[in-house]
């Protein structure tokens, strides 16, 4: 298992030589936390699974190491499927794995939290987090990522670009032939980020069914991660992508000006990136510090430097309207659609709607 963490482990590791040898409470923390400080350095490494980019984290990882001197972190980059079998798995055979889980994967998260693999902690930062970002002192959202379309600007000008779901649905259906082959969207039986946006879309608006169908109607090409829908888009292979995280999209599109995005303003979708302490970590300590860094202000503030979009409202950072944005709370409600008998139905229902869409003419 370590050769996953190695990467990140050695470029943090040149941080070290060049920061003070005592670590400071934060302004505000109890005095308690001095020995929750030290336990962590007794402790000297946190191991965290993620599925965000380790560019994202490399940052981040620093400031801790110059603010913790003597905690190395060891950051696993998986993917969301991955990081939640690998870690279940290591958890029941009573093998070392992650101290702290951190996924986007919400609804995964929510169960690993229900069925018990998390431990509570009542971390200082919680009072400056919104609300619905936190569950039970478990499960904390880190981040609030907007989920938006993704088009590319030669292919839809600026005056055609839809701005609301309708809108992206009639423009799909005004003219089907000119889109066939030139959509693309998450698989929801492959991808569980895709799974959680379409189920939450439909928690939205019982119209979602029917833009599935337009959707469905252009034969769309279905991807398993973001990476293959923003280079098909990029390079003209598709016009269009629906359901992306927005963050990463507008990363890539600083520099691709083949690339635009909008969120659509009747409602936008909010995730986050759920964290958790593991309830056998083998360095809680060193994890609750890191928890707490990401969630603290100088930990979001470089986060929203990069593409990670930030859950406190007190730091800098781009924000869409109150009434545009939906966020998904962070709680039990994420159960409902991983019941096995209910996501089968799901399922059911979104391959008939393609067998239909692939009939159509």
């Amino acid at each position: 298992m370590a050769h996953i963490f190695l990467r990140i482990a050695l470029l943090t590791g040149l941080v070290a030589s060049a920061v003070p040898a005592v670590a400071q409470r934060p302004t505000g923390y109890p005095r308690s936390y001095d020995q929750l400080i030290s336990d962590a350095r007794a402790e000297r490494q946190v191991r965290i699974y993620g599925n965000a980019d380790r560019a994202e984290l490399l940052p981040v990882v620093a400031a801790f190491r110059k603010r913790y001197p003597g905690v190395t972190v060891l950051y696993a980059d998986l993917g969301s499927t991955e990081m939640y079998r690998r870690f279940v798995t290591e958890t029941r055979t009573h093998r070392m794995s992650a101290d702290l889980v951190w996924s986007s994967a919400m609804d995964l998260q929510v169960k690993l939290i229900n069925d018990g693999f998390a431990q509570g902690y009542a971390s200082p930062e919680k009072p400056a987090l919104p609300p619905v970002s936190v569950w039970k002192n478990m499960g904390f959202g880190v981040t609030a990522e907007p989920i938006g379309i993704v088009y590319n600007k030669r292919l839809i000008p600026a005056a055609r670009v839809p701005r609301t779901h309708a809108a992206l649905e009639a423009m799909l259906r005004q003219n089907p032939r000119a889109f066939t082959g030139k959509v693309t969207t998450f698989d929801p039986a492959r991808s569980n980020v895709g799974y959680l946006y379409l189920t939450q879309d439909m928690a939205t608006t019982r119209d979602t069914r029917s833009l599935l169908e337009a959707i469905a109607a252009t034969r769309p090409v279905l991807s398993l991660t973001t990476g293959p829908m923003l280079r098909g888009v990029a390079e003209g292979r598709q016009a269009i992508a629906y359901n992306v995280i927005g963050s990463y999209a507008l990363e890539l599109a600083r520099t691709d000006p083949r690339l635009g995005v909008a969120f659509l303003q009747d409602y936008t979708l909010v995730t986050s990136r759920i964290a958790f302490i593991a309830r056998e970590a083998a360095h809680p300590a060193a994890a609750k510090l890191f928890l707490d860094f990401l969630l603290s202000r100088e930990g979001q503030s470089l986060l929203a430097k990069r593409s990670l979009w930030p859950v406190r409202t007190d730091v800098p950072a781009r924000r869409l309207p109150a009434a545009q944005a939906r966020p998904i709370r962070v709680g039990p409600q994420l159960l409902v659609n991983l019941d096995r008998v209910k996501r089968q139905r799901f399922l059911r229902d979104w391959t008939a709607i393609l067998a239909t869409g692939a009939k159509a003419p």
